[in-house]
């Protein structure tokens, strides 16, 4: 059944969630979106092994671990397997994740447009404003899903690879497996939320074309750029306002106690990217004039 024959035989109370189903099933049956999937399930298992390789049969490992982001999660894969997933998801984090979320944002509605499906889908009295809050939802829950691909694809990798037992945390405590495990759903969690910020920007950029291809082409080179204006020293006074900057954070997740204040500016800063590129959309989307 279609998107909209979901929203023609859907009740009107019932068609946002009629459609939000229908849109999710749609994104996620699309081979652009499973390639995608399947590059973020194979970085863990590139990673484990190669790891694997270099370290033989355990190699030299690191202690009880510290610092921040995948090279100090890397020393501790060969003592444990679960710090694959910590590591597996600090390398995908700063390309290979956003680039996919930016990827499903920029088609969301450009390439409604360019299929010639969005004014089809408009007839439907729904009203634009639910139809952007739907399409922003289903590019949130790839969000959600891609983080999790990673997360199980090097715990898989990891279980099968290297030992999995106690976690020792970054402050030097150490855990047990169950809650190393519970840490690790918490950091995919918030990893998915610091990709919120990317996923409204590139909505808002799918609503200013007709193409896709350019819609998501422009997202992606708007990452690139952002990252890399974020790495220049002389541009420090402007870096805590962009996306990216506080994304490694989730290392804090790993502390004992768990350090809130860079978790908490990242996700406030990821809200107010939401916000202004959310509304920008709606702006632009509720004015447009849509012919294809």
């Amino acid at each position: 059944m279609s998107r909209a024959e979901v929203v023609r035989q859907t009740p009107r109370p019932l068609w946002s969630l009629g459609l939000l189903r229908s849109e999710i099933a749609m994104t996620f049956r699309r081979w652009r979106t499973l390639a995608l999937l399947a590059v973020l399930a194979g970085v863990p298992v590139l990673v484990g092994i190669a790891v694997r390789i270099e370290t033989g049969d355990g190699g030299p490992g690191g202690g009880g671990g510290g610092g921040e982001g995948g090279p100090a999660f890397l020393s501790q894969v060969t003592h444990n397997g679960l710090f694959l997933v910590f590591t597996s998801l600090a390398v995908t984090l700063p390309f290979f994740l956003p680039m996919s979320v930016g990827v499903i944002a920029g088609d969301s509605l450009a390439g409604e447009a360019h299929g010639g499906t969005l004014r089809y889908l408009l007839v439907a009295p729904a009203g634009r404003t639910r139809l952007l809050l739907v399409k922003y939802a289903t590019t949130l829950t790839f969000c959600l899903v891609g983080a999790l691909v990673v997360a199980l694809s090097a715990l898989a990798t990891g279980a099968l690879l290297f030992p999995l037992g106690e976690v020792t945390l970054l402050s030097g405590t150490s855990v047990s497996l169950g809650e190393g495990l519970l840490r690790a759903l918490a950091i995919a969690v918030a990893v998915a939320l610091s990709l919120t910020g990317v996923a409204a920007v590139g909505l808002f950029v799918s609503t200013l074309t007709t193409s896709g291809i350019a819609a998501m082409a422009t997202t992606v080179g708007l990452l690139i750029t952002v990252q890399i204006l974020d790495t220049l020293p002389q541009l420090h006074a402007i870096q805590p306002y962009l996306f990216p900057h506080y994304w490694l954070s989730f290392a804090d997740l790993l502390r004992d106690p768990v350090y809130w204040d860079q978790l908490q500016k990242n996700l406030g800063l990821q809200a107010l990217y939401a916000l202004v590129f959310g509304s920008a959309a709606w702006a632009r989307f509720t004015t447009r004039d849509v012919t294809a």
